[in-house]
């Protein structure tokens, strides 16, 4: 029987409707390490295209030697490093945030005796978050004020600059914007992590949003009606995850709010990425796999790798700290940091992978 006009194009769109798209997970394609800085530990590398048509990375560091623990919560920094093109190379620029850390210590093996007392000092920035709003870059990152009460003591800061090169000026009280919330039935309140990784995000119909996460390794919202504050915490948590995640990157994907984060202990797979997405940008309803594990991108051998934060008896290796360079507010690149150098060498590195639906 022939088919009709009519018949033909209710069968397409039959089998347009029960097409799925690709995950996430399956869109990314390793291309390989984005800074590597001898003598340093590298982790979270956050880009931006900047105005000179360069990518530019804001990237915590610290000297290699102190390991990642405590290297990360006593002498971390925010460099700035610049590539031609989004796969690198990256050459470093300059430091642009440093800790008070500096003005009392030489001795990078020794932690100062300042850092063991309570302080409002902000050390060991870190976690860096950058993005242009509002015709500024704005700059996110992480301190703490003292490894005696770490990790409760850490808060979020934010300078800002007109050019990426700086100077950048810090918010408020020296660059506070976020911290515990006082108001005791809030969920943050007396956090046995503070509050800490950031990101943000511009609603197009209004405000201004930091995401963070908290207790539990829950991530939550402040609200601003100005970039520079007051950001008001909502009491709740904006996922109800079971199992610790962190390091979200706040974006808009396929026409809803989206949450990157890591997926630390296996609420879909251990060592790999959730992303996470809302309608509203407060309840976070859906989640599914963001990226796979290293190995599941690019050969590994895990006889020869070298774990330097993190177990080193398991069978993969895994991404932290996913951090999107977007375009137009298209996916173009995600960079990553990792606990192992999986080629071997004796300091962590950032890794880059391309998006490969870029026009999504």
């Amino acid at each position: 029987m022939a088919i009709t006009l009519c018949t033909l194009f209710l069968l397409i769109s039959f089998l347009a409707i029960g097409q799925t798209e690709e995950p996430l997970a399956d869109q990314w394609e390793y291309i390989g390490i984005a800074v590597e800085e001898p003598g340093y530990t590298i982790w979270g590398s956050s880009p931006i295209l900047g105005m000179d048509g360069k990518v530019h990375l804001f990237v915590a560091r610290w000297p290699c030697e102190l390991n990642v623990d405590p290297g990360w919560r006593t002498h971390s920094e925010i460099a700035h490093y610049v590539g031609d093109t989004p796969e690198g190379p990256f050459v470093f620029s300059e430091v642009a945030i440093k800790g008070d850390i500096e003005k009392e210590a030489n001795d990078k093996t020794v932690i100062p005796t300042a850092q063991k007392v309570k302080s409002n000092k902000g050390y060991a920035p870190h976690n860096p978050a950058i993005y242009k709003v509002d015709g500024l870059y704005a700059l996110f990152y992480i301190v703490n004020d003292g490894i005696e009460e770490h990790p409760s003591n850490q808060y979020i800061c934010m300078a800002t600059s007109k050019s990426l090169n700086g100077p950048w000026e810090k918010a408020g009280e020296d660059g506070v914007v976020l911290r515990p919330s006082s108001n005791t039935d809030h969920w943050s309140h007396k956090a046995s992590n503070g509050v800490n990784n950031p990101a943000f995000l511009k609603r197009q119909d209004g405000g201004y949003f930091l995401y963070y996460k908290s207790e539990k390794a829950r991530m939550g919202v402040a609200i601003a009606e100005q970039l520079q504050g007051p950001y008001v915490q909502m009491p709740f948590p904006v996922t109800q995850n079971d199992r610790n995640i962190e390091d979200g990157y706040a974006f808009m994907y396929n026409d809803r709010f989206a949450l990157l984060t890591t997926d630390n202990h296996g609420m879909i797979e251990a060592g790999g990425g959730i992303v996470w997405t809302s309608k509203d940008g407060i309840h976070f309803d859906s989640y599914e796999k963001g990226y796979h594990r290293i190995n599941a991108y690019t050969k590994v051998d895990m006889d020869q790798i070298t774990v330097i934060y993190g177990p080193k008896n398991r069978d993969y290796a895994k991404f932290e700290r996913p951090q999107l360079l977007l375009e137009d507010g298209k996916i173009q690149y995600m960079y990553v940091a990792s606990g192992s150098n999986i080629y071997g060498e004796d300091c962590t590195v950032s890794y880059v992978l391309k998006f490969k639906d870029a026009a999504r």
